[in-house]
């Protein structure tokens, strides 16, 4: 499964787990250097899991906050721990 914005490659993994209807990269396949941490919003420091959102970056281009990671996930998901999920303009398929 790959997560692209528009030609580019961000994530790419055959260890996909699904949650609510997203698909979570493990941290170690996604080019974090295209990833740059969005400042958090109230509803964010209010997530029980610690959610970070961050802006992807390519060539000069900024999509704001369509990418996440669960920094302190609860057990009830932590099969996402260590994973990105994205949305927006970054389709998974």
């Amino acid at each position: 499964m790959k997560a692209r914005l528009k030609d580019r490659v961000i994530a790419e993994s055959d260890d996909i787990v699904e949650h609510g209807g997203y698909h979570y990269f493990p941290i170690g396949v996604v080019r974090m250097e295209w990833l740059e941490k969005a400042p958090k919003t109230e509803s964010d420091r209010a997530c029980p899991h610690g959610v970070q959102f961050y802006d992807v970056v390519i060539d000069g281009t900024r999509h704001a906050r369509a990418a996440w990671i669960y920094e302190a996930p609860r057990p009830s998901i932590g099969h996402v721990a260590n994973r990105f999920g994205f949305w927006d303009e970054v389709e998974v398929g």
